[in-house]
């Protein structure tokens, strides 16, 4: 999800645009000339089924559970394990931060805007949650670059010894990703503002991408945002892992020749390699959908048509649908580590087991220890 504003909002705004009041607090509203014409009305509402709602409603609250529950674990047993505190383990941490980052915002709101038709929160959260989704999903760009570009350097050198802990090249890269993740969410920040309108004889506040921008570049920024989130969020990861793997794969070829196939660190390294090529393909195939709906509604939308609700509403789904799959990336990390990866599996297998030794424990002891409750009352202590 890019953005905080909800697809049926933007349908609502489009539809009944004469009696929109923009943010009177915005600059460039100010400026003589620079007022939005008005586009024809809308000759049928846009419509989304309650079904389609409801449905929505459970894949986030799924989500959110898997999600949670999911990339505490991988982070727990990053960090817990010293052994496991590699380079790549600690980009793979990175990238379920910025998953749970994107869960703990994303999720609560979609399901609120599916409800809802108000923007409660004010201008400041309205500028300050597309700001951290942007974020989340720079992180998992830049950790997924990072980590094919590390594969390669890894498989390539020879003399590369793995160490135990965050080296300092670690920390730096580190440091560099979530700088520019943050530098580039911050037009977000700025875009993003509050608009009051007249529907069904009631004043909405809704969060969106502002129509009329401060400055040229904002204004550009607004007009080339897909094409930007799809040249750069979606497709750059996507040609570096190409690229790299594509080295990678000569590098491990002419290996193979040379040494034995089944030696222990040829055999980890192709493991390694396979986990980060996994969890590439699964944000492709997660973040495709909205791309795809997104890039549709730039070449074949025509605001200016007055029977575009119909596309609109075709359109909506779409966007609910390619939202829905968007989040999912967010919570099938740690899923596609369990089945790629032997150690992780391991690992997860085992905090598994402690976690139901412990709920078995302690039922048992609830079980056959009346005074449990009593026994560690403050009153009574």
């Amino acid at each position: 999800m890019y953005s905080a504003v909800s697809p049926l909002w933007c349908c609502k705004a489009d539809r009944i645009q004469p009696s929109v009041t923009w943010n009177s607090s915005h600059p460039a509203l100010e400026a003589p000339g620079r007022s939005r014409p008005l586009l024809p009305m809308c000759s049928e509402p846009t419509r989304i089924k309650a079904t389609f709602k409801y449905i929505s409603i459970a894949w986030s609250f799924a989500v959110f559970v898997v999600g949670m529950i999911g990339n505490l674990a991988l982070l727990r047993i990053i960090y817990a394990n010293k052994a496991m505190r590699s380079g790549p383990n600690v980009l793979i941490a990175s990238v379920a931060s910025g998953d749970i980052m994107h869960i703990v915002t994303g999720m609560p709101l979609s399901v609120y805007k599916l409800l809802a038709e108000d923007w409660p929160f004010g201008v400041t959260f309205c500028k300050l949650v597309p700001f951290i989704q942007k974020t989340s999903v720079g992180i998992t760009v830049l950790s997924l670059c990072a980590l094919s570009i590390d594969r390669y350097r890894v498989v390539a050198s020879r003399n590369h010894i793995k160490g135990l802990g965050v080296s300092k090249n670690t920390a730096a890269k580190l440091a560099l990703i979530w700088a520019v993740s943050i530098f580039l969410a911050v037009p977000e920040a700025v875009a993003f503002d509050m608009i009051t309108m007249e529907y069904k004889g009631e004043h909405l506040r809704i969060c969106l991408l502002h129509p009329v921008q401060s400055t040229r570049f904002m204004q550009f920024y607004k007009s080339a945002k897909d094409w930007w989130l799809f040249g750069f969020y979606f497709c750059m990861p996507l040609a570096c892992t190409a690229v790299f793997y594509s080295l990678l794969t000569c590098v491990m070829l002419k290996r193979s020749r040379t040494q034995n196939a089944f030696h222990d660190h040829f055999k980890q390294r192709r493991e390694v390699a396979r986990t980060v090529f996994s969890l590439v393909v699964v944000f492709a195939v997660c973040w495709l959908p909205l791309h795809i709906s997104r890039i549709l509604k730039l070449t074949i939308y025509n605001e200016g048509d007055p029977s575009r609700c119909h596309l609109l509403s075709v359109f909506l789904v779409l966007d609910y649908i390619g939202i829905n799959m968007a989040s999912v990336n967010s919570c099938i990390n740690p899923v596609a580590l369990y089945a790629v990866s032997k150690i992780f599996k391991a690992h997860f297998k085992v905090k598994l087991v402690n976690l139901c030794c412990y709920c078995s424990s302690s039922n048992l002891s609830k079980r056959h220890s009346p005074d449990f409750l009593f026994t560690f009352h403050p009153r009574l202590n």
